[in-house]
């Protein structure tokens, strides 16, 4: 078997924060809360290490002294499960989300969008299993 995506680190100023934005976006739970970083996964599978085969991924955010100055190099992508994408979006801007421009341009079939520290998603139009 080939090395598997288990986790996703992001720099932030602040952990607590972030991790309470992105479980209310992707229905996650805290797994792991320090001083200084903050782990946040699916309840479905509260332990993937030792399950074969993908799983969702964690996501852990680290405090880090220094803030965000360029467009992210990596990004998440979301695919709404029981809406449709406007719906969606509404539903991430009143959890602190707002509209991001990327030079995306006019047409694209995503919606970008920032989190509360600015770190770039988008929201794409179909939806996938």
């Amino acid at each position: 078997m080939a090395s598997k995506f288990a986790e996703l680190a992001i720099d932030c100023a602040d952990p607590v924060g972030l991790a309470r934005f992105w479980c209310a976006v992707l229905g996650y739970q805290v797994r792991h809360q320090d001083e200084e970083i903050v782990t946040i996964g699916s309840p479905l599978v509260p332990e993937g290490k030792d399950r074969p085969g993908p799983v969702p991924p964690l996501l852990t955010f680290a405090l880090v002294p220094e803030g965000k100055t360029a467009k992210n190099r990596l990004h998440i992508d979301l695919n709404p499960t029981d809406r449709d994408q406007a719906e969606e979006v509404r539903r991430l801007i009143e959890l602190g989300a707002r509209h991001a421009d990327v030079g995306q341009g006019a047409g694209v079939s995503w919606v970008t969008l920032a989190d509360p520290e600015d770190n770039e998603f988008c929201v794409l139009a179909t939806r996938c299993p």
